[in-house]
């Protein structure tokens, strides 16, 4: 008899509906598609100066609440209108959560927050909620971290990020060179922008690479490269939002004939993990702009509908519409930093027009 060799860790496994199962059953609408095509020819034009908007990405920390996440949505739906001539607003919809030790790990990965992993319900949640969004005329981003899981949802993507802990992972530039919308790579956590930027000149070219298919086979892709990746700057040891971070960061996208355009974090570390201190990164990120900066192609902003954290704690309620990862910025504080934003586009122009 011959002793088996294979699965000895493993203590279970649990089937996964496939994406083609969910895809039929939770359908993207010829409205939503139509959407998601526009946003995501729009951050394109955003990125190769065809568009002088900022982008912004702005939402809760990771979303664990459907029901808060599409009440945030809303309010955001009705603030963006009045400025979309200055400002492409997308809702930040995380379902994923890196660790860096252990943790809640998304909505995705565990919807009814007590380890029970049920993957098979956290998709359909996932899936739904974009459907949500995306049929009130609001666009969604969200971090690609699992390699897998974007089968399921990257139809609802208009723009998607590579975190700062996977972004010199190969796997995920290869991932990212196939992925049909705009993609960010974050710095990594320790300040390096030269991966961030390794990963844009990956990402943009052909790779070959096996995966799952929609139908749950395994497969060889080739993809075509990602010509829409970009540089997000989200901090290191120290901040790296200031005007001097960013000339030394587009001189190397120059130097390797990209677009010298990069995104800021407002939070993580260029916040320094204090959550109103986004507002003291984006006072300085309108004050670039406004003064003329074209390197700046959007932000990143990390808000909720209660400003603020929480701790999962067993038999006690979680108070709804704040954030239970990172402290959000509250949505009352989020307004005014939005329509700071949308001024200093505004005197960008005439400050380009001078």
């Amino acid at each position: 008899m011959i002793r088996t060799t294979n699965n000895l860790r493993i203590s279970d496994i649990s089937a996964v509906d496939s994406p083609e199962k969910i895809f039929n059953e939770i359908p993207i609408s010829e409205s939503i598609a139509a959407l998601v095509n526009r946003v995501r020819t729009d951050i394109h034009k955003i990125i190769y100066d065809q568009d002088d908007r900022l982008l912004v990405v702005v939402g809760p920390c990771s979303i664990h609440e459907p029901q808060a996440a599409l009440e945030y949505g809303q309010k955001l739906l009705q603030i963006s209108q009045p400025l979309s001539a200055e400002l492409l607003i997308i809702m930040r919809t995380y379902f994923e959560k890196p660790r860096t030790r252990t943790g809640w790990k998304g909505l995705i990965n565990d919807p009814d927050l007590n380890g029970s992993f049920d993957i098979n319900k956290g998709v359909r949640m996932a899936r739904i909620l974009l459907l949500e969004l995306n049929e009130m005329g609001l666009a969604a981003g969200t971090e690609f971290l699992d390699i897998v899981i974007g089968q399921y949802i990257a139809d609802l993507i208009s723009w998607g990020a590579i975190g700062a802990r996977t972004t010199e992972s190969q796997v995920h530039r290869e991932m990212a060179s196939g992925l049909s919308c705009p993609v960010g790579f974050k710095n990594g956590t320790d300040g390096n922008t030269l991966i961030a930027c390794d990963a844009i000149i990956a990402c943009s070219e052909s790779h070959i690479f096996l995966s799952p298919t929609q139908a749950g086979k395994t497969a060889v892709f080739t993809t075509t490269g990602n010509k829409d990746a970009h540089v997000i700057l989200r901090g290191g040891s120290s901040p790296n939002y200031s005007h001097n971070h960013i000339q030394q960061v587009t001189k190397i996208l120059q130097k390797n004939n990209l677009r010298e355009k990069v995104m800021i974090d407002l939070s993580h570390a260029n916040s320094q993990k204090q959550f109103k201190q986004q507002l003291v990164v984006a006072a300085d990120i309108c004050a670039q702009v406004a003064q003329g900066e074209q390197k700046i192609l959007g932000v990143m902003i990390e808000s909720h509908l209660h400003e603020g954290r929480q701790n999962i704690e067993p038999g006690k309620p979680l108070r709804y519409g704040q954030s239970i990862t990172d402290a959000c910025l509250s949505f009352d504080n989020t307004l005014p930093l939005l329509e700071d934003l949308a001024t200093a586009v505004q005197q960008r122009r005439q400050t380009c027009i001078r």
